[in-house]
């Protein structure tokens, strides 16, 4: 799946941003990997498959700012 891809329906699996690169950016308070606040990352297990894209999406938008 690529991460700039939506998924169309509610129930499919979103794979997780995580690249293992996990060291928090404290200008931006973002992951310098995955580019998720920690709110993100730590809510990510517990998110329905629309709110993970909806943190692509996110993510998308902000790797289009840097």
């Amino acid at each position: 799946m690529s991460p700039t891809a939506p998924i169309t329906h509610a129930h499919a699996s979103v794979a997780s941003p995580c690249i293992s690169v996990c060291r928090m950016d404290p200008r931006t308070a973002l992951c310098e990997g995955c580019a998720r606040t920690i709110e993100e990352i730590a809510g990510w297990s517990s998110y329905t498959p629309l709110q993970k894209q909806a943190v692509w999406r996110l993510i998308a938008e902000r790797r289009a700012r840097r």
